[in-house]
C-alpha cells in the first residue's frame, strides 16, 4: 500500500511536483485530471481512487526509488473478541518498534491480547515479505485499536434485586497494524 507520508517526503527530496508524477500515472485510463486528483488525494492520505500495485509502480519509477520505499504494509483483525482499551494496552508497547522487537515484547507479555496482535503483526510482516521489502528492516508504525461495539451472540441478562435485570456487554474491536520499512 502507498504511504502518503513518504510519498510527499520522497517528492520533496527529488524535486518532483504533482503534475509530473501525474502524468506517469496518466497512461494507465485515466485522464490528466482525474491523475492529478488522484495524486492529490494520495498525497492527503486520502486513497480515493485506491492506488494499484502498477500505479504505486509508476510513481517510484518517476520518484527513481524502490516500490517498497514509499509502501507500507497494513494487516487488521475485525471483531476481535475482547474489549478495546484491554488490547490497546498492548499495542501502546509495540509502536515505534523494530518487528522483531515487537515479537519478542508480545511474547513475554502476560495479557489475553498479546498472540492476537501478534498474529496481526505477522500477517503485516509476510504482507511485507511477499512484496520484496526486507523483513529485518521492518518498524511498526502504527498499531491502533477501534471499537467494534457489542458482540455477536453475547446479548445476554444477569438478574437483580426486585426482579430487574441489568445487560451483559461483552465488547469486540477492530485491532489495526501498519509496518513500514527503515
Amino acid at each position: 500500500m502507498l504511504s502518503a507520508t513518504k510519498l510527499i517526503e520522497v517528492s520533496n527530496e527529488k524535486g518532483v511536483t504533482v503534475e509530473q508524477l501525474a502524468r506517469t500515472i496518466a497512461h494507465g485510463g485515466r485522464s490528466m485530471k482525474e491523475a492529478v486528483a488522484a495524486v492529490k488525494n494520495w498525497e492527503r492520505g486520502l486513497f480515493r481512487p485506491l492506488p494499484k500495485a502498477e500505479d504505486v509502480r509508476r510513481l517510484a519509477e518517476a520518484l527513481s526509488v524502490e516500490p517498497v520505499e514509499i509502501s507500507d504494509w497494513h494487516s487488521s483483525y475485525q471483531y476481535a473478541p475482547m474489549a478495546a482499551r484491554k488490547v490497546r494496552l498492548v499495542t501502546d508497547l509495540i509502536v515505534g518498534r523494530r518487528v522483531q522487537d515487537a515479537i519478542d515484547t508480545l511474547k513475554f507479555t502476560r495479557k489475553r491480547a498479546a498472540p492476537m496482535v501478534d498474529k496481526v503483526l505477522k500477517a503485516a510482516m509476510a504482507d511485507a515479505d511477499e512484496h520484496q521489502a526486507d523483513v529485518n528492516a521492518l518498524v511498526v508504525k502504527e498499531a491502533r485499536v477501534d471499537e467494534a461495539g457489542i458482540r455477536l451472540g453475547t446479548k445476554r441478562w444477569i438478574p437483580k434485586d426486585r426482579g430487574r435485570a441489568h445487560p451483559i456487554r461483552k465488547k469486540a474491536c477492530h485491532i489495526h497494524v501498519t509496518v513500514a520499512q527503515a
